[in-house]
């Protein structure tokens, strides 16, 4: 009986030959059993190198964390602040700029907040929550829901949706969402909102964020 290598193993070298049998003789069983799991043993680690190669060319970004921040912050959005309540009654706030339409058909909005936030576990488990977009005029407001510890509510005119979800006043806009679902992803947890009622008022422009910083001139043209 002669014997020669697998032409696929001849083309790559490092592999554990794979014997082919030949001139009319009949290979046992067990030589195609140790035949398949050697090629399967070869496929998965092909598969690992593939993995191992990707991972490392996606964890060495061409440019500093900063830099990531500074580009971002060219897009100018406007400013919320997204709003429930807790399994206890209390009111809970947040200034976001990571607000954004999703579908019109069904109507879905998206949010993100970070996975550090202490208002994280309450977004998380609440069955609704508003998402109120600023007007210019309410600056002090967006900077207020911002501060870590802050009375945001004692002072600050609102009322209760149907949901008894807290509702701020004189707002440019309001969207008043079921929290239909939620996705981890990287620091941030990103929140999917089914809007249920939604308001606006076009006598009121927005505040925006662009840069770091708020700005209440409004829209220019």
């Amino acid at each position: 009986m002669r014997c020669r290598l697998s032409p696929f193993h001849q083309r790559h070298a490092g592999i554990a030959p794979i014997i082919e049998v030949f001139d009319g003789a009949q290979a046992p069983l067990s030589f195609w059993i140790r035949r398949t799991f050697a090629g399967l043993r070869f496929l998965h680690q092909a598969l690992v190198n593939s993995a191992l190669t990707t991972s490392g060319l996606r964890s060495a970004p061409a440019f500093s964390q900063r830099e990531f921040r500074d580009a971002l912050g060219q897009f100018a959005t406007g400013v919320t602040i997204i709003t429930a309540r807790g399994p206890e009654g209390q009111p809970v706030g947040t200034t976001v700029s990571s607000f954004n339409a999703l579908s019109l058909h069904p109507s879905l909005v998206l949010w993100s907040l970070g996975l550090g936030a202490k208002s994280l576990p309450i977004f998380k488990n609440c069955s609704h929550y508003a998402i109120h977009v600023l007007a210019a005029s309410q600056k002090p407001l967006a900077e207020l829901f911002a501060l870590k510890g802050a009375d945001r509510f004692s002072h600050t005119a609102h009322h209760d949706s149907v949901h008894g979800v807290p509702l701020l006043d004189e707002c440019t806009a309001v969207f008043e969402c079921r929290n239909r679902n939620h996705h981890e992803e990287g620091d941030h947890l990103i929140f999917i909102g089914e809007v249920e009622h939604c308001e606006h008022h076009r006598e009121r422009p927005p505040l925006l964020y662009h840069a770091g910083h708020m700005h209440t001139g409004g829209l220019m043209g």
